[in-house]
């Protein structure tokens, strides 16, 4: 039985590859992992089925077999560990891989999502614009720090792992605003996540569905 995973029936973000499904569609692309979908609706995902998955009413899920877990991190961690590919097999390097797995999480992404949130719920209150310069600092903040660890260095720590998956799709909320622009070096390492075949066949699939297509 292939693993099945939950997804938008229809992103907010139009299949720009936002979602937090996307996360696990590249994960599962670059373990050479097939799956299924099921798309559940924004009312599907607040009802008592769905919450059975994911007790917040939220995607992405994963079901395989009597297994159920919710949290793209979660879930990233579960596929890196049952396949070869995401994270390395010496202790000490697949440890500092799963460190980058929580950096992207814990301290690089929520400012990203306060932006989004101020952004989206409250850009037409009158505190708006000093709410986002300051959101816009503790993000820059965050990306000068991530800036100087990757330094030159196509990844964050030797060959491409499952820390450095998440910290692109994290990276990528930020495309629209022009802040990751301030970093040349992050801007590469996004490109680099993107070019990956891995990526563009998990982005394409989530797209055909956004677009109403099937996926080639």
């Amino acid at each position: 039985m292939k693993p099945i995973i939950t997804a938008f029936e229809r992103s907010p973000d139009g299949g720009q590859g936002l979602a937090r499904d996307t996360r696990i569609r590249w994960a599962f692309e670059e373990v050479g992992q097939s799956y299924d979908v099921r798309l559940v609706s924004f009312r599907a995902m607040k009802e008592p089925a769905h919450r059975v998955r994911n007790p917040f009413g939220q995607i992405p899920t994963y079901e395989e077999d009597d297994l159920v877990l919710f949290e793209s991190g979660a879930i990233i961690f579960h596929i890196a560990e049952r396949h070869a590919g995401l994270l390395p097999v010496e202790a000490k390097a697949r440890a500092r891989a799963i460190t980058w797995m929580f950096a992207a999480l814990n301290t690089v992404e929520p400012p990203i999502l306060d932006r989004a949130t101020t952004w989206i719920a409250e850009r037409k209150e009158p505190w708006c614009a000093e709410r986002l310069r300051l959101v816009d600092d503790r993000i820059r903040d965050r990306l000068g720090d991530l800036s100087a660890c990757l330094g030159r260095a196509d990844w964050l720590d030797g060959p491409f792992s499952a820390g450095d998956l998440m910290m692109v799709s994290v990276l990528l909320r930020l495309r629209s605003s022009g802040i990751l622009d301030e970093y040349p070096n992050l801007s590469a390492y996004v490109a680099r996540g993107e070019a990956r075949p891995a990526y563009q066949r998990a982005f394409a699939a989530q797209l055909a569905i956004n677009a109403g297509t099937p996926p080639a």
